[in-house]
C-alpha cells in the first residue's frame, strides 16, 4: 500500500446494506468532561472495538475520535473529546477548543463524571460550559462499580444539584454494567434518520491516526510518570508487503533525557514499546506487522504551530 493510500482497519463494509425500520434514530453523541472520568474507556466499551486508547495519565486523548455503535433501532455516532482543563501550552489549548467546538456540533452532550467522588470545581467549570448548549444534556455517572449502593445514590444527588433536572445514567465503564441502560436513554434522545455509516463501521478515524495512538498509548503505559504529556507519534510510511504490512514511525519528546528514557539501557524499553505497540496493531488491522520506532529530541514541540500542525494538532 502506498502513503497515498488510505485503508480504515477498523471499518467494515457491508454490502448488503438494509433501509433502518421506521422510527430508526441516528446522531452524533459528544462525550465530554474532565480527564480521566472515562470517556475512552466507555466509548470502547460501547463499540465494542478498542478505538480510543487508554491510560491512567491525565489528557491522554487529543483528537476528536468517532467510534459507530449501531443497534436494531439506532445508530450512534460517539465523539471521544479531550478531557476539559486548564491549558498551560498551545497543545493544551488546542485539546480545549476541540472538546468545546464539538459541544456546539452534536445532537446530544453526554456530560461525563466520576461518580465515585464528590463534584469539584472542574465539574462546576463543565456545567457552567454547558448551561449555553443548544444540544440536549445527558448525565453519566459512570465508576459505580467502585461504590456501594448507598453512597452512589448520596454522591448523585450532589450532581444533581450542580447540573440539575437532565436524566441521570449510573454505571460502569469498565465493567459495561449499566452501559446497556446509558445506550437506551441516549438513543431515545436522538432525532429519527436513517443510517449515517454502514452498520457494521465502528470508527471513520484515518488509519494513520489510529497506529499513531497505539504507540503513543504504549509509551504511556510503559515509562509511566517519566515521560508525560510531551510525547507524540509520527508515522512516516505504512507498506503492504508481501507477507506483513511495514510501519515505520518517529516518537518525538522534548528533551534528550526523555530520549534516553524511551530508549533504555542497550534499546530495552524501545523494544518493549514497539513490541506492544506491534500486538495492538495487528489486532487493529488483523494481519502480521513489522513495526520500525525511531525516537527524535523535538524541543518545545508543544508551543511550536508548525510542529502541532504537522502532527495533526490543528487550531480546534
Amino acid at each position: 500500500m502506498s502513503q497515498s493510500q488510505a485503508r480504515a482497519p477498523t471499518i467494515k463494509d457491508d454490502h448488503a446494506v438494509t433501509p433502518p425500520p421506521p422510527g430508526h434514530r441516528s446522531g452524533f453523541v459528544a462525550l465530554i468532561g474532565r480527564p480521566n472520568v472515562g470517556k475512552s474507556t466507555l466509548l470502547n466499551q460501547l463499540v465494542g472495538h478498542k478505538v480510543a486508547i487508554t491510560s491512567p495519565v491525565a489528557q491522554t486523548t487529543r483528537n476528536r475520535l468517532r467510534g459507530i455503535l449501531t443497534r436494531a433501532t439506532a445508530q450512534l455516532v460517539l465523539l471521544d473529546t479531550p478531557g476539559i482543563h486548564r491549558p498551560h501550552h498551545l497543545l493544551g489549548e488546542h485539546l480545549v477548543n476541540v472538546a468545546r467546538s464539538t459541544i456546539g456540533e452534536v445532537d446530544l452532550v453526554l456530560l461525563l463524571m466520576d461518580g465515585s467522588t464528590p463534584p469539584g470545581r472542574g465539574d462546576a467549570y463543565i456545567t457552567q460550559l454547558l448551561r449555553h448548549c443548544a444540544a440536549p444534556l445527558v448525565v453519566g455517572l459512570n465508576k459505580q462499580d467502585l461504590v456501594t449502593p448507598k453512597r452512589a445514590t448520596e454522591l448523585q444527588r450532589s450532581y444533581r444539584s450542580l447540573v440539575g433536572g437532565c436524566p441521570f445514567f449510573g454505571f460502569s465503564a469498565l465493567h459495561s454494567a449499566g452501559c446497556e441502560q446509558l445506550v437506551e436513554g441516549l438513543s431515545q434522545r436522538l432525532p429519527e434518520g436513517p443510517h449515517l455509516y454502514p452498520p457494521h463501521a465502528v470508527s471513520d478515524q484515518p488509519e494513520r491516526l489510529l497506529l499513531s495512538e497505539q504507540i503513543r498509548e504504549q509509551v504511556l503505559h510503559l515509562t509511566r510518570e517519566e515521560v508525560p504529556h510531551s510525547v507524540a507519534v509520527r508515522i512516516d510510511d505504512i507498506r503492504e508487503e508481501r507477507h506483513c504490512t511495514r510501519v515505520t514511525a518517529v516518537v518525538l519528546v522534548e528533551r534528550s533525557s526523555q530520549k534516553g528514557i524511551l530508549i533504555g539501557k542497550g534499546g530495552g524499553m524501545l523494544k518493549a514499546i514497539g513490541t506492544a505497540a506491534r500486538l495492538q496493531i495487528q489486532a487493529l488491522i488483523a494481519g502480521p506487522v513489522h513495526l520500525e520506532l525511531f525516537v527524535k529530541v523535538s524541543p518545545h514541540w508543544r508551543r511550536h504551530p508548525g510542529r502541532l500542525a504537522e502532527l495533526g494538532y490543528g487550531n480546534g
